[in-house]
């Protein structure tokens, strides 16, 4: 397993920006996402200063990427 960086939710929204997600509502602290291509598709993601290891595994798991996909999106 790939060691996974400290995030903000930001930084996530950021770097899923890049495969075709967009920002579709956000409630409270907690932004929905959208694949372009599949409106079926919605990621949920805290808008925290740092998203806990857990819940950015599951983020990625649910975008169909591997952490070492999610990395490169960050850079």
């Amino acid at each position: 397993m790939s060691i996974l960086p400290r995030v903000s939710g930001r930084e996530v929204v950021a770097a899923l920006a890049k495969i075709n997600y967009e920002k579709d509502c956000q409630k409270g602290s907690h932004i929905v996402l959208r694949k372009v291509a599949h409106p079926h598709r919605r990621l949920v993601v805290p808008d925290h200063k740092e998203v806990s290891k857990g819940t950015l595994r599951a983020i990625i798991k649910q975008a169909g990427l591997a952490v070492e996909e999610f990395i490169e999106l960050l850079r």
